[in-house]
Parts: structure tokens; C-alpha cells; sequence
């Protein structure tokens, strides 16, 4: 049976292993460009067929028609499937949402888990329609969240997790042994798209601790948490990063004992922040 896969970044790799290996994956359609540990890069190591989009343009929705696939599988995907696309496809397309639906809707959930301080989280395989992460759930699972968890090492654990539901699910839902269930759309909140700025904060208006490591967990590996700080009389940025490290903007990364014995004169509210 063809399958075609609408994903971008390394944490969908196992996503694209087992539907390789459980069914006839026909074409992977991403956004990433081409680069070491990008999806292009992953498919052609593997020899599957892939395509770069910016965009769905007639010819490209007329390549995708051409593989005749009866469904699509998306995960981290970052572009928006038209109505259109979708209708390609007479099972429809099952999305895999790092979160337990409705909560979390959007394009953050990990991270947002991370910052509110949630103990548990979860994986919902839902069908796609046309309202972003609206559509009925074919499964769910939960997923605790660990103390030490950054949003790169949780999407990774989930998304290895959606990859051991997945084919499963596929053949239980084509064979009708799963009923999708509508979602609770009443108890549905949202995270929100990330920018460079999301992780900025002002030193006379710094976190408290608690909300700092957080912070630096959930924007891990990017956009990061920093600040601007005068530092031996130069203002530099100045990154928080897991496992207690600070790196000062062209800098290797220290640890918090070797950034204060490194500098003679740091903000008070600096010091203050991470001593």
C-alpha cells in the first residue's frame, strides 16, 4: 500500500523508518533543504523519494496525486495542507501531535508543556480537517515529562513513540477497527509560534529561578534564553543553557563557577540570577 509522509526535522527519522518498513512509502514531501541531519539527507542515505516545498503549487499537488495513495501520514510538517491536498488522499491524513488534544493545539505544545511546569504530556494520532489540529483522535498516549527534559530530548522521545503506534494504528484504521472520536473542542487551549525574541529578558526584569529553568528547558535548542549584560564594561549577549551553563555571545559554553572566576565585573542582577 502507498504511503506518502509530510514531515520536516530529524525527530521525525523514526516516523519515516517504520512507515519504510511496514508499508510501500512512495514520497516524503518536506520543507527542510538539504543539509546534514535534514530530512532530504535521511531519505536520499535511505533511497526514498523525496521533495523540498515552500509551497503547494499545482504541479507539485499533481506529483503527490500521481502516487495514488490512498492515505498521508504528517508530523512537524510547518506548512499548512490545503483542502485540496487533503481530498487527494480518500482516507484522509493522520497527523501526529506532540500533545494530548486539545490541549496544546499549535505549533509549540512541547515547549509550551515545558514552560507552564506539566508533569505529563502525551501523543494524539488524529485525521486531519480543516481547522489546525481540530480533527477527530484515532489514538492517544501519555508521556511523563522528566525534570531533565529540554523540548529537543521530549519531541524525540514522543515522536519515537508515535513511530511504535503508527503502523498499527494505520492498518486498524483502514481495516475500520478504529472509530475517530471527536475532540472536546470546548476544553481546547493553544500554544503559540516561537520567535528569536521569545527566549529575551530584560535584567531589571528577570525571571524568578523556577520560571528561569523552565525557560531554558523548554527554548533549548532554540530560540535559546538570553539577556544583554555589561560584562568587564562591554554589553554582550549572555545565554542560559541546560545543565547549569552560561555562554557569553562568541564563547565557549562554562559552567556557572568558571563564568563568575571569569569575569570581574557582572550586573548584580546577573549574579544574583544565577548564583
Amino acid at each position: 500500500m502507498n504511503i506518502v509522509f509530510f514531515g520536516r526535522s530529524k525527530f521525525v527519522f523514526p516516523l519515516i523508518q517504520q512507515l519504510e518498513k511496514k508499508f510501500q512509502l512512495s514520497l516524503v514531501v518536506t520543507t527542510d533543504k538539504e543539509a546534514s541531519d535534514s530530512v532530504p539527507s535521511f531519505c536520499k542515505k535511505n533511497k526514498i523519494k523525496c521533495l523540498s516545498v515552500s509551497n503547494f503549487s499545482v504541479e507539485i499537488i499533481e506529483d503527490i496525486k500521481k502516487i495514488n495513495a490512498p492515505i498521508a501520514v504528517l508530523a512537524d510538517f510547518g506548512l499548512l495542507i490545503l483542502r485540496t491536498l487533503e481530498k487527494i488522499f480518500p482516507k484522509g491524513i493522520l497527523n501526529i501531535h506532540p500533545s494530548l488534544l486539545p490541549k496544546y493545539r499549535g505549533p509549540t505544545p512541547v515547549q509550551t508543556a515545558i514552560l507552564k511546569g506539566e508533569k505529563t504530556t502525551g501523543l494524539s494520532i488524529m485525521k486531519i480537517d480543516e481547522e489546525i489540529d481540530h480533527g477527530p483522535i484515532l489514538v492517544q498516549e501519555s508521556e511523563e515529562i522528566l525534570k531533565d527534559d529540554t523540548s529537543e530530548s521530549l519531541y524525540e522521545r514522543l515522536f519515537k513513540k508515535g513511530a511504535e503506534l503508527l503502523s498499527a494504528t494505520i492498518e486498524d484504521y483502514l481495516n475500520d477497527g478504529i472509530k475517530p472520536v471527536e475532540q472536546n473542542h470546548s476544553e481546547a487551549t493553544f500554544s503559540q509560534k516561537l520567535t528569536r525574541d521569545s527566549g529575551f529578558f530584560n535584567l531589571e526584569n528577570s525571571p524568578n529561578h523556577d520560571h528561569l529553568e523552565r525557560m531554558i528547558r523548554a527554548f533549548y535548542p532554540w530560540p535559546g534564553v538570553w539577556t544583554k549584560a555589561a560584562l568587564n564594561g562591554k554589553s554582550v549577549i549572555v545565554k542560559f543553557l541546560p545543565d547549569n551553563k552560561i555562554q557569553v555571545e562568541g564563547k565557549n559554553p562554562v559552567t556557572v563557577k568558571d563564568f563568575l572566576n571569569g569575569y570581574s565585573k557582572i550586573p548584580n542582577p546577573l549574579r544574583k540570577l544565577i548564583q
